[in-house]
């Protein structure tokens, strides 16, 4: 996000997913808040089993995105099919079984 390398932008997406679909509404009492919370756990957990991380500088093995260099090294490397890609696939492969 914004190429600060924090958090993988696929799980941010995940979780978003997650608020929207299970969030707790006007009506509805903490208790939703506490699925919630316990469900974006359940996806970085298993994400980061897969992947070894959810932190995005890591998964790009230290590539800097804020620096030209940095850039220019992520697309000769073609890290956005060889990385990137493929977070999203497991984000949403975790998502689908997740109920």
């Amino acid at each position: 996000m914004g190429r600060k390398q924090e958090v993988c932008g696929s799980v941010t997406g995940g979780i978003l997913v997650i608020g929207l679909r299970h969030g707790r509404g006007e009506n509805d009492d903490t208790s939703a808040t506490q699925l919630t919370y316990a469900r974006t756990r359940e996806l970085m957990d298993r994400f980061a089993a897969k992947h070894g991380t959810c932190m995005c500088r890591q998964l790009l093995n230290g590539c800097e995105l804020m620096t030209e260099e940095g850039q220019k090294i992520f697309k000769e490397n073609e890290l956005r099919e060889k990385t990137c890609t493929p977070t999203v696939e497991t984000v949403v492969e975790i998502l689908e079984t997740m109920s």
